[in-house]
């Protein structure tokens, strides 16, 4: 089935922006995506004709709840799970995870251990780290194989043992476009009685998430890596969500999902988020006639988008592959994109990754130069302080795009 990539792209309007009369190529999705316009005239929707707080006995009041309680539930058909008092919202997966990670640390003794990677964003990473120092807990890190940008494996089996109490992944890494083996590593986290934690930021937008099939604990994404505001999404086991104690105010829900839910969310966001959900459902039913629920409309659709990217990532690698002295990090056996996103780094010993990031600037093309917060990587990796040139493509690129970037990335190496 042929990808309808031109009734994707009416939608976004971002992309039909110019700079000096060439359209502009948005490479920049890792760093936040583009929006439908439907996405933000949800925003301004709820904002002009449903502004109100929670729980409130009067019309508005009533009508923005109902429109929250319909949030919960499309973005638990996006994670997968049946139950949407499972799902909280706050302002970013960074600031959910240092909330989690505070309250989980009241649980922690001295000598406990807690597990992170050298492959991760640092929102999963850092709180680990300090909540395990208010805690006395030992931190142990599993390492990168710099050879093809995957996790040690080996190594990550021998770290766990009985005193283990928090194993926090990266489903793919927001550097190196690497897709971890998550489902068998929370399994062996359990194994050994630890709880599994899953930051899904990096992933989201590229593939469909089962937080019941992988079985973790507890896991994070922002919306506005999936096509939709500013808002960051927990998913949690209502056993521990209801047992775990949140740092949160006398007079805010113990329910669930309020527990969770410290002060005012910005109801906008959230209603944003459900339509970025519902974007990519339509998307789904645009290509598959008969589908009953939302969630197998999102399967389909992520189904269609993993490949379409790896048709773009593949054409990529193919067009960066001659050019002199470009070095990309990570996956490039065409075998194993299965294992990978298209999110690709590189570095160029002549030129700085700003440097070059500045000249692709000058032709209309959008990539981020630098660590990309996922500094545990680039320190591993000996490549502080300029990190590297990150191209990170969606589903709503094209394949020109993608050989434009290429021959301008080529002509940029060679004379920038």
């Amino acid at each position: 089935m042929r990808f309808p990539i031109e009734s994707v792209r009416e939608q976004f309007p971002a992309l039909s922006r110019t700079i000096n009369g060439v359209p502009v190529c948005h490479c920049d999705g890792p760093a936040g995506s583009q929006v439908p316009r439907r996405v933000a005239e949800a925003v301004s929707d709820y904002l002009l004709t449903t502004n109100a707080n929670r729980g409130a006995p009067f019309a508005v009041a009533e009508e923005s709840d109902a429109r929250l309680d319909a949030a919960h539930a499309a973005l638990a058909d996006f994670l997968g799970t049946p139950d949407p008092g499972c799902i909280a919202f706050g302002q970013n997966m960074t600031s959910l995870t240092l909330a989690l990670s505070r309250a989980l640390a009241k649980t922690w003794k001295p000598g406990d251990e807690v597990i992170v990677s050298q492959l991760d964003h640092d929102a999963n990473v850092t709180p680990w780290v300090l909540a395990a120092e208010d805690a006395g807990a030992v931190v142990r890190r599993i390492p990168v194989r710099l050879d093809d940008c995957t996790l040690d494996l080996d190594a990550y089996r021998g770290l766990l043992n009985e005193r283990t109490r928090l194993v926090a992944l990266g489903y793919a890494s927001n550097a190196t476009g690497t897709v971890n083996p998550v489902r068998a590593m929370i399994a062996d986290a359990h194994a050994v009685g630890a709880l599994a934690f899953v930051d899904a930021v990096h992933f989201a937008p590229h593939g469909l998430i089962h937080v019941a099939e992988l079985d973790c604990d507890f896991l994070c994404c922002s919306a506005y890596k999936f096509f939709g505001p500013h808002v960051g999404v927990l998913y949690g086991k209502r056993s521990l969500l209801e047992s775990v104690r949140p740092y949160k105010l006398r007079p805010s829900p113990e329910d669930l999902p309020g527990r969770w839910m410290t002060g005012t969310q910005s109801h906008e966001g959230i209603v944003g988020a459900a339509e970025a959900v519902e974007y990519l459902a339509d998307l789904g039913r645009s290509l598959r006639t008969k589908i009953v629920s939302r969630r197998d409309a999102l399967r389909t659709a992520f189904d269609a988008i993993t490949a379409y990217e790896q048709e773009l990532g593949h054409d990529f690698l193919k067009a960066t592959r001659e050019i002199p002295g470009l070095k990309c990090w990570g996956i490039t056996d065409p075998e194993r994109f299965g294992e990978r996103v298209p999110t690709f780094s590189f570095t160029q010993a002549r030129h700085s990754p700003k440097e070059i990031a500045a000249a692709l600037g000058r032709e209309g093309i959008f990539a981020w130069p630098g660590n990309h917060y996922a500094l545990p990587f680039t320190e591993a990796a000996g490549l502080e302080p300029g990190g590297t040139l990150r191209i990170g493509l969606l589903h709503y690129n094209t394949r020109e795009e993608v050989a434009r970037v290429g021959e301008a990335l080529s002509r940029v190496v060679e004379h920038a």
